[in-house]
Formats: structure tokens, sequence, C-alpha cells
């Protein structure tokens, strides 16, 4: 251990540990723009200055070393004044726009700026005006806000391997955009906004549609339905003072009643379908020898638009069943629309989801439009619900309880933990067993894919079969397994895995594009433990024994992989081949 001094009090930490991480564990606050914790640190901002005794200049806190004996102040005025004009020379090149800027309240720029006491500046201001990038419809860029921090460029690049961002130009004519200051829509962005998750400030924020709901809700021609998936539900209490994995399901039904929606579905329906298809392609493959191993899930709509743009050459390992969201989408304008009779074109479909690429995945292909009109009129963020909430004056926190409406509402634990890196998997294994043994599997819970680590292999016997499984999560640790892959089969090898899940984002969709800003590793925990929890309390916890999905395949769909469920379950994929590399 090193052993130094921060303003006077002793402190341990592990050799290679920075002051600021030791600053944090005496409880001593160090301010940041550039640093965070999913992220190496770039020392950009320059704002966590600090002195050491006996160096000749400030050092950066972020991405110093603490050494044994080293003495370290903080906190005298003279690191307050050049923080405050490190403040104001990046305030000098900022827009001064707070009042109409979606990070109002929740920008890490203006927290620093009100709690330096930051009223004016005297240094002109010389803001780098360039037109706001909103070509995506998923995720917007507005160059102006940017404070060069660095962090997106390195989500994008390092994180997500995706390197739709890089900083074009130099000097004051220096701005963030896709390299060849292109639009996004004409790079490689895959629409994860995982860019957006870790921007400090408002460069970058989803595409913002609440008012298109709004509208909605009042065109009195319109029969507003809505539907939220599994993450949302233990992310949106953070909006209102609660803990991270609190779960508001029954108050969130209470609260879109009240918004106006007349029907409140819920994604778990879906990803019980899913899960139906899903596992009845696995073992279908498994058994007749027919059809690519390994079989690659596609809930993702990130991943599926960076695998039609990197991975096109492993389209046939990919399965063709959509995403919880489009399921419900496509029954709610076919199933639901004729058991009730109402007018499939008077439907207005609203999806509550922790993504920004959900926005692209609603118009991706003709099969998202496989009800005969468009399945899912318009897709939200958590962050879009939250303003949603507010503006209404809703305190969700004090809400009674309520249950979703049938026959789209009913779901298992296993559709729960949909939400969070290593769910798909559990959940189709628990089925997959049932539909290769004819008997449940005693074994519900596989604790080592749940874990936050980016690669996670396991496995299992199913009914003296070995199933061999691979769960990856964050665009950087996909690529690694998908490589894996692609060698395996070059070689004319078996390939390491039968099945392999696939999340875009770390952690999963707890730790989607779209969820609450400052995400970091134990908050994605907090919010999967919100999901597991659900998932072992439920009383039903097989996708395959929810029973409102046993009349869907009874009555209206005939069986899983039936001509019907690929109509509406079941989609295809485009190779982008500009993209390969």
């Amino acid at each position: 251990m090193i052993t130094a001094s921060i303003n006077g009090i002793q402190v341990s930490v592990e050799p290679g540990a920075t002051i600021l991480r030791a600053a944090h564990q005496a409880q001593v606050k160090i301010p940041t723009l550039c640093h965070h914790p999913d992220l190496s640190p770039t020392a950009a901002c320059g704002i966590c200055v600090v002195k050491v005794r006996g160096a000749p200049n400030m050092a950066r806190a972020c991405c110093t070393p603490l050494a044994e004996g080293m003495d370290v102040v903080t906190q005298d005025a003279e690191i307050v004044s050049v923080r405050r004009s490190i403040l104001e020379l990046i305030l000098s090149n900022h827009p001064n726009e707070c009042l109409t800027c979606l990070r109002t309240g929740e920008c890490e720029l203006q927290s620093l700026a009100q709690d330096f006491g930051i009223l004016q500046s005297k240094l002109p201001k010389i803001v780098n005006e360039r037109p706001i990038d909103a070509s995506t419809k998923s995720i917007v860029l507005d160059s102006r806000k940017c404070i060069h921090c660095g962090r997106c460029t390195h989500v994008c690049q390092d994180i997500q391997n995706v390197w739709a961002l890089s900083t074009e130009h130099r000097g004051l004519d220096s701005v963030v955009a896709p390299a060849g200051d292109i639009e996004l829509a004409e790079s490689p962005c895959v629409r994860c906004g995982q860019c957006s998750a870790h921007c400090p400030v408002g460069a970058i924020y989803e595409y913002n549609e609440t008012e298109v709901v709004w509208k909605a809700l009042m065109d009195p021609d319109k029969f507003c339905i809505v539907q939220i998936a599994p993450a949302v539900r233990v992310s949106i209490g953070e909006s209102f003072g609660l803990k991270a994995g609190t779960n508001l399901t029954g108050k969130l039904y209470n609260a879109l009643r009240r918004m106006g929606f007349k029907q409140v579905f819920d994604t778990n329906f879906g990803a019980d379908v899913t899960i139906m298809e899903e596992a009845s392609e696995l073992v279908e493959r498994l058994k007749s020898g027919k059809g690519a191993i390994p079989l690659i899930t596609t809930c993702c709509p990130a991943w599926v638009d960076f695998m039609e743009k990197f991975d096109n050459d492993m389209i046939e390992h990919f399965s063709s069943c959509k995403s919880p969201q489009a399921i419900v989408g496509a029954l709610s304008k076919s199933y639901y629309a004729e058991k009730t009779g109402l007018p499939a074109d008077r439907i207005f479909m609203v999806s509550i989801m922790p993504c920004t690429a959900k926005k692209y995945e609603i118009v991706r292909a003709k099969d998202m439009y496989s009800s005969g009109h468009q399945d899912i009129d318009v897709s939200i963020t958590t962050r879009e619900l939250a303003r949603m909430l507010k503006q209404t004056g809703i305190q969700l926190p004090y809400l009674p309880e309520e249950k979703a409406d049938s026959p789209l509402g009913s779901y298992t634990g296993a559709a729960t933990i949909f939400g969070e890196t290593g769910g798909v998997m559990e959940a189709a294994i628990r089925t997959a067993h049932w539909l290769m043994t004819g008997r449940d599997s005693e074994k519900l819970e596989f604790e080592e894919i749940h874990t936050l680590e980016g690669i996670k292999e396991q496995t299992i016997d199913i009914g003296g079969t070995s199933l061999r499984i691979a769960v990856a999560h964050g665009l950087r640790h996909v690529q690694t397994v998908i490589g894996k892959v692609r060698r395996a089969l070059a070689e004319g090898g078996e390939p390491p895995w039968h099945f392999i899940e696939v999340m875009a984002c770390p952690g999963g969709c707890v730790g989607g594009g779209g969820q609450f800003w400052g995400v970091h590793d134990g908050l994605r925990k907090l919010r999967a433990d919100g999901l597991a929890r659900e998932d072992r309390e439920a009383k039903i916890r097989r996708s395959h024994d929810n029973p409102d999905v046993k009349e869907l395949y009874a009555g209206y769909i005939g069986k899983p992989l039936s001509d019907r469920a690929h109509q509406l379950f079941h989609t295809h994929y485009v190779a982008r081949s500009q993209y390969r590399r």
C-alpha cells in the first residue's frame, strides 16, 4: 500500500491509485469535468489541479499516481483561483442557453459554475457556431456546447469500438464530429447513445420526441397505447430522488394512465414471446443440424446496426427474432386490434425504452411494419419519460400501484431480466431446457453470466447435451467474441460456443444510452439487482409458462416459428459492406 497525506489526512491506497481516487477515499472532493469512472483519465479539462509539496507545478489529480510520502493540498485559495480561471475559459466558449438546454439542472458544467459563484465571465465570448446535427433521428450532436472533455470520443472509440466521433480541426476551430466532418447519419454511428450518456453537458443528447407524444395524447382520433421496457422501471425513480434499482412498475402503470394512455402494456410480454421464438430457433438448429451455429441474439438494435455494418459476414448466425419492443408493437396493431375490433390505423403505439437506438429500430426495415402499419409510432427514452412526468406534476413515488392491461401486459421473471447483461441468455436457457427435454430445469439462475465482466462463458448441461454459451456486453468485447467465432469457422473447426448473447451497452439495457446521465458500474449493478429481485419474487419465472403467451400461440400464432410467427415476430438483415473493416 502507498501511504500519503491529503490536506493533512493520512490515506493508504494500492500502488497506481491516482490522487483523485485517494482524495475520494479520504472524503475530499476534487472537482472534475473530463473524469469518468468508465474511462481512462485524459486530464483534458484541468479543473482537478492540486498542489504537491516540493513539486514546481500543480498536478492534475485525475492522472497523477499517489506516491509514498506525498503531501497533497487540494483546497487553498490559489487552487480555487486557478480552477475558477479554467472554468471561465471553458464558459467563454460555451453558449449561454441554459434555460433552453435539455441538461439544465443536470449539467456538470452548470453545477461547477454555481459552486464557484461564476455569475459572469470577464473573458470575451468566442463560440464556435455550427449547425445542430440531428441526422440520425436518435441522438443529437450540438458541438457548440462541447467542452472538449474527450468523454464521447473515448467511449465511442475505446469502449464501443465504433469510431463515429473524433476531434476535427485545431485550436479554437476544433470540434467533436464524425471523421471528415460529415453528418452522424453518414458515419459508422450505431446510435447506441453511450456518447450522450457520458457527456457532462448538453452537447450530445437524445432526439427529443416528447412533443410528438403529447400531441398524440391530445388527438381524439388516436387510441394511444404505451409499453415500458424492463430497465426503465428500475431507473426512473432516480429522477425523483429514489435509489437506483427501486422497482416502480405498478406506479408507472398508474402514471401512464394519468398522462392519458388508453392501454398500458409491458415490453416484458414481448420478451416472453422473444424467448419462445429464439429458444425454438436455437433448439431447431441444434437438433436438425440446419442453420448456422452459434446462434447470436439480436434484441439490441445498436448491435444489429453494428452487425450490419461491421460483421455482416456473420448474418447467417444471427437470430431473426425481433426485439420485445417490436413484438409488442406488432401484436398491438394485429392481435389486440382484432380482439377488440379497434381499427389498427387508430392505434398510436408509444414505447418507453432505456435506449436511443430503439428510435432507429422502429423504422429499420419493412419488417417493422408487419401489422400493415408502422408497428411502433414513436419510441422515447427513460430521460424523456422523466421530463414528461415532471411536466404533469405527477409525483411518481407516491402513486398507488396498478396492473398492466391484458392481453399484452402479463410477464414472467424471465422477461424482467432481459434488462441486464446475461438476462436474455438465462431466460432462453430456462425455455430451451423445456423444449429439449420436455421438463423444466431445476436450476433457474446462472450467477456466472450476471457479472459486469465484459465477456462471460459457461457450459451448461441440458438433458445430456453440453451447451456452450457466451455473454458479451459493450461492443469492444463483442468484437472479441465475434472474432473468435470467425477464426474458428475460417479454420474449419468447431465454434467455441453454441449460443451468444450480445448487448451493445456496458451492463446491458440498465446502462443504455437513454438512461440517466452519470452512469457507472455502481449504478448498473443497482439497477440490475432490482430486476433480479423481481425475477426471484415472481410466481412464474419461465417464459413458456406465461398463460397469456400460451393463449396467444394457441389461438392466434399456432406455434413458434410458424408462418404467422415469422410474419409478426421475425426480421431480416442487410449487409452494408461500406463499413466492413
